[in-house]
């Protein structure tokens, strides 16, 4: 593997995984079943939307109308959505 920035030298030398053997091939186990919650975690993330329904903008804001907004933690672009509506009369 090379990359414009990267050497085959520069992975070669940081690389210290050794090749699996065909015993430890014939052993795998898929993700999921070796790791069962992360890949749950993995499945409920949110792919990209089949019909958008929202605009992405830049919009600049006071820094402490956003920290009031993220100080209650997840979901405070939705919070700060559903403020937006309200306060636009929808």
């Amino acid at each position: 593997m090379t990359s414009p920035k990267y050497s085959r030298a520069d992975w070669d030398e940081v690389s210290d995984s050794p090749e699996l053997t065909a015993e430890q091939i014939a052993t795998a186990r898929p993700f999921g079943e070796a790791f069962p919650e992360i890949a749950a975690r993995m499945r409920r993330a949110r792919g990209k939307q089949k019909a958008p329904t929202k605009v992405s903008t830049t919009l600049r804001l006071d820094e402490d109308v956003i920290a009031k907004f993220k100080a209650d933690g997840p979901g405070w672009q939705s919070r700060m959505n559903e403020a937006l509506r309200a306060a636009a009369g929808f």
